[in-house]
């Protein structure tokens, strides 16, 4: 068998193997003690890692901005997705929750394997320093993002912005995962890299990064719940988000001078990444200062429909790039990536589709 089919199905294998722990670990505190693991260590460890194995040039930031700004692109899509989703009200949890997911990529565990498999180790390269953007992105600004999010719906509504940044500064330097990526940037900017370290530093942090994608996977699996409703709307959702990136991926191969299929198909797969765990991560450090404050009945985010998209997506997009690999004649030029846009935004209107004809009876009947 393909060895980047193993890994997909190696993956999924570890989100139901979670899945069957759920009437092993009930207790909430069982599943806070696993994220903590997960968002004190494990990811920190693997970022940190990853950053200080950059190596960046001026000359390639074009690829990183391109990233960003696709992030960007979708971030602003995804806030105005509601209106054709008939389960999401504009403003709500699952809104905020969705606008949060859906811009975010994880390339490293939906994308990465196949790139290196299919198209060797250049397009890999690239595709990894694409990441140092999407990172900025989700890192970074998504954190910002939900801090504000958090203090304008809460405690900081009637203080003035001076007090709000220096709120939002101090969350920012407390956690962990940026905390890590301070130290990592600083030691960039000063020519170190992960090698400069001693041994057995770069050892432990190995062995700690090496926890992340099990442990991650795993809680995916321990706290997911769905019902049919809750999969109709989330998979509509995926639909949607990648058609939008057929769309701009079909733009880019019209406008860029690309001239190798490997380059071409990174500008198609890199898009069709799964939603990061990174926003979740801010989304669980803003659901524990609502906890803390006394604010958790009124949540800024929906953290289960956040698991939930989190264990569809990952399916979703390794299937999906699996095939673009499979296909990659196909998927190699802007015209049949257009006629894809018009095959998965068709899917993804159905549900609002049968939503507005079985509401069309009902308001004959008034």
């Amino acid at each position: 068998m393909n060895p980047a089919v193993v890994k997909t199905i190696s993956l999924v294998v570890l989100i139901l193997l979670g899945y069957s722990l759920q009437s092993k670990i009930k207790g909430k505190e069982q599943k806070a003690g696993l994220k903590t693991v997960i968002l004190s260590i494990a990811l920190p460890a693997t970022i940190f890692i990853a950053l200080l194995k950059i190596e960046f040039s001026w000359e390639m930031a074009i690829v990183p901005l391109l990233a960003l700004g696709f992030n960007l692109t979708m971030f602003w899509l995804a806030g105005k997705m509601y209106l054709v989703q008939p389960g999401i009200e504009a403003g709500s949890a699952n809104h905020r929750t969705m606008q949060m997911l859906i811009p975010s990529l994880a390339p490293g565990l939906s994308a990465f394997p196949f790139i290196l498999e299919y198209f060797g180790e250049e397009p890999l390269a690239m595709a990894a320093l694409a990441d140092v953007g999407n990172k900025v992105f989700g890192l970074i600004l998504l954190y910002l993002i939900a801090m504000r999010w958090y203090y304008s719906r809460h405690q900081m509504e009637n203080q003035p912005v001076g007090a709000k940044v220096k709120g939002m500064l101090l969350s920012l330097v407390k956690e962990p995962i940026n905390m890590v990526l301070l130290v990592a940037l600083g030691m960039l900017a000063f020519g170190f890299s992960f090698s400069s370290l001693p041994e057995f530093f770069q050892m432990s942090a190995q062995r700690l990064s090496l926890m992340m994608t099990p442990l991650v996977l795993l809680f995916i699996g321990i706290s997911v719940k769905l019902d049919w409703h809750q999969f109709r709307t989330i998979f509509s959702l995926l639909l949607l988000r990648s058609s939008i990136a057929f769309l701009i991926s079909a733009i880019l191969l019209i406008v860029l001078p690309v001239q190798s299929i490997g380059m071409a198909l990174l500008i198609v797969i890199f898009p069709q990444s799964a939603c990061s765990f990174w926003p979740f991560a801010h989304m669980s450090a803003v659901g524990g200062m609502e906890e803390i404050n006394d604010r958790s009945d009124n949540p800024t985010f929906n953290l289960e429909f956040a698991m939930n998209i989190l264990a569809c997506s990952l399916p979703f997009s390794t299937v999906l790039i699996l095939g673009i690999c499979t296909a990659s004649d196909f998927f190699a030029t802007s015209t049949n990536l257009l006629v894809m846009v018009g095959v998965f935004g068709g899917l993804a209107l159905v549900p609002t589709l049968l939503h507005l004809f079985r509401r069309k009876p009902e308001m004959v009947n008034h």
